[in-house]
């Protein structure tokens, strides 16, 4: 019997409809994926090719980003900020807007989950849109004194606290956005290992790296396992 299933796991991918991977090798390769592993890395280990292991993460990718954009409001005790990810700083552009980078903005709930989405502008009118969007308005907000959170009490926050970094103020009593900012610092030492993204890979890594902070307390592996058993990825 227990050759039978052997057999029947090494011919049948309950995770991944139109693959000529088995799902014991499948297993493998998200068990190596959870585990933050370099698509070569993953190519090695499996037996498979570089091609069809960039080709599979790049749909897991995809899946998790699907999981991230679906999170419900956020509520309770809330940092934003907003973030540069990409080149290098052009000499004698400094700050927000550094010449060359991408903007990328989040909320975070204090000991919870976190919130990413790629920008075009910092501006108020593009913040405020994703702030009205993904917090609800009985939330303490927590953000720096950027000009672009102007007006958030008149959008009905009325709990919304304020830190100066400009005088090296960075926790004033309760009021600190230490937390998202902890974030950026964890998303930029993982995302500097892949070098050369488009913005269409920046986005499935940046979301990859949400993820993953959204279910550090949790096994990713059984995750997401979980997640194709229910919904199998379809390779076209």
């Amino acid at each position: 019997m227990k050759g039978a299933i052997s057999w029947l796991m090494d011919k049948v991918n309950r995770y991944c409809h139109r693959s000529h991977i088995s799902e014991r090798v499948f297993r493998l390769m998200v068990k190596y994926f959870a585990m933050d592993l370099e698509a070569t890395k993953i190519a090695d280990l499996t037996g498979v090719s570089r091609n069809s292991v960039n080709r599979i993460l790049k749909v897991l990718r995809k899946r998790m980003a699907e999981q991230c954009e679906s999170e419900s409001p956020f509520s309770g005790e809330i940092e934003v900020d907003e973030s540069y990810f990409g080149a290098r700083r052009v000499r004698g552009k400094r700050g927000r807007g550094a010449g060359g980078k991408t903007p990328v903005f989040g909320v975070l709930k204090r000991q919870g989950k976190v919130f990413t989405q790629i920008v075009p502008d910092c501006s108020r009118k593009t913040l405020q849109a994703i702030i009205r969007g993904k917090v609800s308005l009985n939330s303490v907000i927590h953000s720096d004194r950027f000009r672009s959170y102007d007006g958030l009490v008149d959008l009905g926050y009325r709990r919304h606290y304020r830190v100066n970094h400009g005088r090296d103020e960075f926790v004033s009593k309760k009021s600190h956005i230490n937390g998202i900012e902890n974030f950026w610092g964890i998303a930029k030492l993982r995302l500097s290992k892949f070098r050369g993204m488009s913005k269409s890979t920046f986005y499935l890594h940046l979301k990859e790296t949400e993820f993953r902070f959204n279910h550090r307390n949790e096994d990713v592996y059984k995750l997401l396992l979980q997640m194709l058993r229910s919904n199998p990825l379809k390779l076209s």
